[in-house]
Order: structure tokens, then sequence, then C-alpha cells
């Protein structure tokens, strides 16, 4: 278990996940309705064809949005589960302790900012 982690810290972290996943499930269902990402974009196409081109540029942010929120509600969703779990919070390319202040603005990080960094292919500063 990464002992760096308090258990006040961890359940800091566990309020921050909690509040991101209920942020994202709402701001997913706003793009997307009760009808999915299928149902959404159908109904977009089945519009007023006069200003199609619009449409379809709105329809592709709207689900590009969509998607990058689902994929981070996924992410959100595992960090909730590995919480409680020895490596959360442990690099998982290096196994190093990820400090506090980093999982503080990204508490379903996976990585250190330095194996992170490497893994985009930029420079990134080692202070989070």
């Amino acid at each position: 278990m990464n002992a760096s982690l308090t258990p006040g810290q961890r359940a800091q972290l566990q309020e921050l996940l909690e509040l991101r996943q209920h942020e994202l499930d709402r701001r997913v269902a706003a793009h997307l309705g009760t009808q999915g990402r299928a149902g959404r974009a159908r109904d977009v196409l089945l519009q007023d064809g006069d200003d199609a081109p619009q449409r379809d540029a709105e329809r592709e942010v709207d689900l590009a949005q969509a998607d990058r929120e689902m994929d981070e509600l996924g992410a959100v969703s595992r960090a909730l589960g590995r919480l409680q779990q020895p490596g959360y919070g442990l690099c998982i390319d290096c196994s190093a302790a990820i400090p506090f202040d980093r999982l503080k603005v990204k508490p379903w990080a996976t990585r250190c900012v330095a194996c992170e960094g490497a893994r985009e292919g930029g420079v990134v500063s080692p202070t989070l």
C-alpha cells in the first residue's frame, strides 16, 4: 500500500473522486440525454437540413466531448475501485509513489509525472 497516503488523505481523495464522478454523470447525461450516443446522433441528423454543415460540426464536437467525459468517468470509477487497494497512488510504470499534490489535482492518475511525461513524449514539470 502507498504508505505515504494517510487515511485522511485517502478520504479526501475519495471525496474528490466521488464529486468528479457525479459531475461527469451529469455532464454525460446532458450531452446524451436518456437516448445514448447513437440516439443523440440520429436525432441531430433528423433535424431540419437547412444548416446541416453547422449541425454536423456541432454533433461531432458534442459526441467527442461526451466520449472524453465517458473515458474520464471510467478512469474515475476505476480509481474509486483501487482507492483502498495496495497499488493506489503508486505509478504503474515505475512503482514510485505519486505525490499527494498530483493526486489532489487528478486523483485517477496512474502514473507519476516523469512517467506520464515520457508516455506523452513531452516535457512535464516535476512538481506534480
